[in-house]
């Protein structure tokens, strides 16, 4: 069992904020002349942020997507693909074709999620563009695949390897999201 400490004891970045900065990052390119952008969340984490920065921009239905990148990883069998793994559908409500996709993630470490969903990607059509924005980013030291992202809203560099952990709970109909960081170590 892990300890989890929140994020006033560690001076955690506020998470909600950092959606928003995500936001104003990304807004250009969903103004009311380019309906070509879609922003797709990898479940779950990015899917939240995906929520949020909806919720934040008011961005219609079929501007977002999701996507489960559970059968693409090359590491499946490793990480233990079992039964309580929930797989969830995705959901892309669009041809991807020639559209500029902004690939979302809570955090960016080896990279191989990012090539996961990539690759699920072009399952639905040729995108003229991805762009990938996180939360944080642990930095080119933990990278095994050469991935950086375009947005980013925290460089969280920590040479104890520690579990970084998006947290979501529903407050007023809102979703409201926060840091933890476990004490176990991360197992690459």
């Amino acid at each position: 069992m892990s300890n989890t400490n929140n994020n006033s004891q560690n001076n955690l970045p506020n998470a909600n904020e950092q959606c928003l900065q995500l936001a104003n990052l990304i807004k250009q390119y969903f103004t009311n002349d380019d309906k070509s952008a879609v922003l797709i969340g990898i479940y779950s984490g990015g899917a939240w942020v995906v929520k949020k920065i909806k919720e934040i921009l008011q961005l219609p239905t079929q501007s977002i997507g999701f996507i489960d990148v559970s059968f693409y990883r090359d590491d499946y069998t490793k990480k233990g693909l079992t039964s309580s793994l929930k797989i969830k559908p995705t959901e892309i409500p669009v041809n991807l074709e020639n559209r500029h996709v902004i690939l979302v993630d809570d955090v960016l470490f080896t990279g191989r999620t990012i090539r996961a969903a990539i690759n699920e990607i072009f399952d639905y059509g040729r995108p003229s563009k991805i762009d990938i924005a996180v939360l944080a980013d642990r930095g080119l030291s933990n990278r095994e695949i050469p991935f950086f992202a375009n947005y980013c809203a925290w460089n969280f560099n920590d040479t104890n390897n520690q579990k970084l952990k998006l947290n979501k709970q529903k407050i007023d109909d809102k979703i409201d999201l926060s840091w933890l960081i476990e004490s176990e170590k991360i197992v690459k």
